[in-house]
């Protein structure tokens, strides 16, 4: 039954001229009608529609994506990743032309005079220059399909280096968050150490006067010790995020420059993300299965060719002389020949080998849908997050709030003696915890913030110019070499809304 169908698909080629084995067909996924968590009416348009230029309105944070875009080393070995992809595809392309080779050579040789038969025989000259052609004639579609897989891996490394500068701009934008964030929160562990300083001084004379007790004096140099720790410990995070940050960039480690403040950095109240379906075309992650499977299917096609005969042309033309001016007149040769080889018994070697490839486009298949269905999940609970972490923080400052109200009434109470100063103190005590609650849910809405734009495909239609326009040519890039053996060079791709898909 398989030789059958086999035979069928042979047959179809030979008469269509076109490759045997399956044509690609993008696998069907079922894309929700509207994410999960999407507030309002499902429009096309979405964030990931908008540079990050546009999106980051911090000039500090902007100039370290720059730097970034064009030093990061993972986005200067994608480039080249890229380049060695171009190559593969170009050598896989160069089946499909001639073969020519050429070849000299120069001898001096004396034959002994046993086998001659002639004594003292003189030492003779040979010069012996060929030229070969050997070419294979693509009738089934086998040197197509490998070209096809090459093409779909190397357009798959363009999706991969997408990838990369997408997380580097993420990385790089969470990364200045975070630094903010500790920056916000070294801030308010330096005002409430100052504060406990001055309490800590009050029960002290307190004590000496024999006003306060030993007790209140433990637990106001208690809070003391509690706030001035944190200080040195949100020192030694903010060396090691700038380092990190250093490094995302590209240099060695030192200072990095600040911006805007923590509390001044900008969100949108909603954000649009545009139609499920969509993400299929923006997403480089997807683009990149869709592309592996791509690849993938062509090599069911080159394990189908396999079972069929080869077909190749081979001449050759040279000459054979003890004198260079008779190489090509009477010392020349030449010869014109076209052979045909295929299998006969391989041991089930072939059989094995298509199945192989069927198991492996089927890998790549579930690859693909499991990819697909991440997305749709990434975005809605990236989208989900940005709408509840906006309440926790309503409500965060909600209680900050309160407590700093607590602490003036508490003064307040205390200098009409109204209280004892420890209610003071207590209400210090519970303010600082609430104020780093609030600096860390400010930045979790921004790392959140920065997750959407990534999972949605920040900058999907961004084409390459444009974003050297904005960030400086990659450093490290090289340009593709000229063609010199007679095939073109694979050009890059444009990039499209959907990824291209060869077909035979």
């Amino acid at each position: 039954m398989r030789a059958g169908k086999l035979a069928a698909l042979a047959l179809t080629g030979a008469l269509t001229g076109c490759a045997v084995g399956p044509r690609y067909e993008r696998p069907p996924v079922t894309a929700p009608a509207e994410t999960r968590g999407q507030i309002g009416p499902v429009e096309a348009a979405s964030l990931a529609d908008q540079p990050w230029w546009e999106i980051f309105q911090d000039e500090a944070l902007k100039s370290l994506l720059q730097q970034a875009l064009e030093n990061n080393y993972d986005v200067r070995t994608a480039v080249w990743r890229v380049e060695e992809y171009r190559a593969r595809a170009g050598i896989a392309r160069s089946a499909f032309f001639p073969q020519v080779n050429y070849q000299g050579q120069w001898s001096r040789q004396r034959f002994s005079d046993f086998s001659t038969g002639v004594s003292n025989s003189a030492a003779v000259n040979l010069y012996d220059v060929n030229l070969g052609l050997s070419w294979e004639i693509d009738l089934w579609g086998r040197v197509r399909r490998l070209s096809e897989g090459a093409l779909a891996r190397y357009l798959a490394t363009e999706e991969v280096r997408r990838s990369v500068l997408l997380s580097v701009v993420s990385q790089v934008a969470q990364g200045y968050f975070e630094l903010r964030q500790l920056d916000e929160r070294l801030a308010i562990a330096r005002r409430t150490t100052d504060a406990f300083q001055s309490t800590y001084d009050l029960f002290d004379r307190q004590l000496t006067g024999g006003i306060a007790s030993q007790l209140e004096l433990s637990r106001a140099e208690a809070a003391l010790g509690t706030a001035a720790a944190a200080i040195p410990d949100l020192e030694r995070q903010i060396v090691a995020q700038e380092n990190l940050l250093s490094f995302l960039v590209g240099r060695n480690p030192g200072p990095i420059p600040r911006g805007a403040a923590l509390t001044e950095q900008i969100l949108p109240p909603a954000v649009p993300a545009g139609l499920p379906s969509a993400l299929l075309e923006r997403r480089p992650d997807v683009r990149e299965v869709e592309q592996l499977l791509v690849a993938a299917n062509a090599d069911v096609g080159v394990a189908v060719a396999n079972f069929f005969p080869t077909i190749s042309l081979t001449a050759a033309f040279g000459g054979l002389s003890p004198e260079v001016s008779q190489l090509f007149q009477a010392g020349k040769a030449w010869s014109i020949a076209a052979g045909l080889t295929g299998p006969l018994f391989q041991g089930l070697r072939l059989k094995n080998q298509y199945d192989a490839t069927q198991a492996q486009f089927q890998q790549a298949r579930i690859q693909y849908e499991s990819t697909v269905t991440n997305a749709f999940s990434e975005v809605s609970t990236a989208l989900v997050a940005h709408e509840k972490l906006a309440e926790v923080e309503k409500q965060q400052a909600r209680s900050v709030a309160a407590y700093k109200q607590a602490v003036e009434i508490a003064n307040v109470r205390y200098i009409a003696g109204l209280s004892s100063y420890v209610e003071v103190l207590d209400s210090q005590q519970q303010l600082f915890p609430a104020e780093n609650a609030l600096a860390q849910t400010r930045f979790a809405r921004l790392a959140n913030f920065v997750v959407l734009y990534r999972a949605l495909g920040g900058g999907w239609n961004i084409q390459d110019p444009t974003w050297k326009a904005a960030t400086g040519s990659l450093s490290g890039a090289p340009s593709p070499p000229p063609a010199t053996d007679g095939a073109s060079s694979v050009p890059a791709p444009s990039p499209t809304p959907a990824p291209p898909v060869p077909r035979p």
